[in-house]
């Protein structure tokens, strides 16, 4: 299979001479296309600034970061907004939905904002799979938690990104929602051969991926295919 990203030596450092942070030390590690990959680890380990740098979010202090080939971080700000909005999916524990938009608007604002027109072929078979059917005008307050996930989770597929981030996706849903979104995401990766990189403290969530990424302490101390 052909590698979609590739993470070479990242380091993050925070704070002056005095009082550094090493959140990432000279992290590596590559990534097939329609690969599930699970990172896992402690908290403060380096796995969100691991996903923020992989995201476009947050500039590594050094390395490099490519994806399809393209070096990340040579883009300035311009190019990196677009980056973030077509080539990658970001899917958060707390949702953030604009609270005054209803289904239908959350899902398709990447698309807006890149002044694209909406694919309503995909739109369509997006809220069909999430299960969104009946509720394209409800607000995120009328939704449940788990409504809610769904309709981040069809935000981050709508523009085909390369590669969809999820930072504890489940963290904020109970067990029947958190199985149910867990479906969803992994649905999402063998039908559309959605590359997924999954952030997640649940060890029986972490199994469900085709390998599994450990960081401590801003190192990786083990890459593991999983069957």
């Amino acid at each position: 299979m052909a590698e979609i990203l590739r993470v070479e030596h990242v380091s993050k450092i925070y704070g002056g001479e005095e009082n550094q942070v090493r959140a990432l030390d000279d992290v590596s590690f590559s990534v097939e296309q329609g690969e599930f990959l699970a990172i896992i680890g402690p908290s403060g380990s380096g796995k969100s600034t691991l996903l923020h740098i992989l995201g476009g979010v947050d500039r590594p202090s050094s390395g490099k970061v490519y994806m399809n080939g393209c070096d990340v971080y040579t883009q300035d700000d311009t190019q990196l907004a677009i980056f973030r909005r077509r080539q990658v999916g970001l899917i958060y524990q707390f949702y953030n939905l604009i609270p005054v938009l209803d289904v239908v608007e959350n899902m398709v604002l990447p698309v807006r904002l890149d002044k694209r027109r909406v694919n309503k072929r995909r739109l369509s078979e997006l809220k069909e799979v999430l299960g969104l059917n009946g509720r394209e005008h409800h607000l995120p307050s009328q939704l449940s938690g788990g409504q809610q996930q769904r309709v981040s989770i069809g935000r981050a597929l709508m523009n085909s990104p390369a590669i969809v981030l999820a930072d504890e996706p489940t963290g904020n849903l109970d067990s029947k929602n958190s199985h149910e979104i867990m479906e969803l995401l992994k649905m999402s990766n063998r039908k559309f051969n959605q590359t997924l990189i999954m952030i997640t403290h649940d060890e029986n969530i972490a199994l469900q991926a085709d390998r599994i990424l450990a960081i401590e302490d801003g190192r990786v101390i083990r890459d593991e295919v999983i069957g």
